[in-house]
């Protein structure tokens, strides 16, 4: 059995690169020619390692929801409801407004995609609901073990958190600064439902 050549590349390094490119231009806008040269791979090897460009978006989705995305599942692990909350409102806010890091891939992704790339907007909204659905699911303990008032309803509150973090998206898409983002934050918190 013949042995090919190793790459000549970290698939991880490559990954990251490719994350960026289509973190600042979204899938539609992000060639190949694009990726190749940010990821300085050859078209050859960007698809043996990756697969096409609807492949490498996924990957780069995930890296993004194991890297700067990494503060939501975090925050899911937190004791309360509303140190959940929490911990995902002002994580959502440092990641967006991080210099090195141009907002939110899940929300930017979706407000680019046209006809062209609808399966990939149907890959970004169902990441959406199933992000919201986790945080359904917490509240819906929180709720079960008193942590939340017997009245509250875990899909409104879920709905709600999922709306202002697509909206602080949006709003930092825009150029809304940390403090900005981080008041919207705050009054989320104080309109949080009391023990």
């Amino acid at each position: 059995m013949a042995i090919g050549r190793p790459r000549e590349f970290d698939v991880d390094t490559a990954l990251d690169l490719a994350l960026h490119v289509f973190w600042r231009k979204g899938y539609e806008g992000t060639s190949m020619a694009d990726l190749t040269e940010a990821m300085g791979i050859t078209k050859p090897s960007l698809y043996a390692a990756f697969g096409n460009k609807e492949d490498l978006f996924r990957k780069a989705l995930d890296r993004y929801v194991e890297g700067p995305g990494r503060y939501y599942q975090a925050g899911l692990e937190k004791p309360t409801a509303r140190e959940v909350v929490e911990h995902i409102l002002y994580g959502a806010v440092d990641a967006m407004s991080d210099p090195s890091n141009p907002g939110c891939l899940a929300v930017q992704g979706a407000l680019c995609c046209g006809e062209t790339a609808e399966t990939i907007k149907q890959e970004l909204a169902a990441r959406r609901a199933r992000t919201e659905e986790d945080l359904r699911d917490r509240l819906s303990r929180a709720i079960a073990e008193g942590d939340l008032p017997a009245d509250a309803n875990a899909d409104d509150l879920a709905r709600y958190v999922a709306a202002i973090l697509q909206g602080m998206a949006v709003q930092a898409a825009g150029g809304a600064s940390r403090d900005q983002l981080r008041k919207l934050a705050d009054m989320a918190l104080r309109s949080w439902p009391p023990v």
